[in-house]
């Protein structure tokens, strides 16, 4: 899919890609790897909409850029029974009977499962920002996260629970 929408896209040798990919499972590992765009560089965006999706474009100064979308089309998988049932989480696929035609399959397949479109992008804009303080918590957060003066973990948007320790 990475190379698809990289050859569809045709940057020049070297220029900065940027992505977004619709699901937590597998692809952004392989926008890391292959396009070099990883949340770190400020270059890949994950949104867990649960698509198998991606999309490319270039760097931008505008508010929107136009892109490339690459993803797994639902019409085009029954061509490719094996894939299908794995895609879909059919439970009549078992790995240890189906896992080598699963393979074969989608090394015949290629792109033949895949679509792509022309998008136009948002591009986020980078606010400036100024170290603040949590008026809970009493952490330095960035204070354009702050929202009358409280983190998101403040306000209960927190991924953990304090412990006794």
């Amino acid at each position: 899919m990475v190379d698809y929408a990289l050859e569809l896209l045709d940057p020049p040798a070297g220029e900065r890609i940027y992505a977004v990919c619709e699901t937590t499972r597998c692809l952004p590992d392989a926008l890391q790897v292959i396009a070099s765009c990883t949340i770190g560089n400020g270059r890949l965006r994950v949104f867990p909409i649960g698509k198998f999706a991606i999309t490319m474009n270039r760097q931008a100064e505008t508010p929107q850029i136009d892109g490339i979308r690459v993803f797994v089309d639902g019409e085009k998988i029954g061509k490719y029974p094996t894939f299908a049932l794995w895609y879909t989480k059919d439970p009549l696929f078992d790995p240890r009977t189906r896992g080598t035609a699963l393979i074969d399959e989608l090394i015949d397949a290629g792109r033949d499962i895949l679509s792509y479109e022309w998008v136009r992008v948002k591009v986020p804009r980078k606010e400036p920002w100024r170290s603040a303080v949590c008026t809970i918590c009493s952490e330095m957060v960035p204070d354009n996260l702050l929202v009358d003066g409280v983190c998101a973990d403040c306000r209960a948007q927190s991924y953990f629970e304090k412990t006794a320790y």
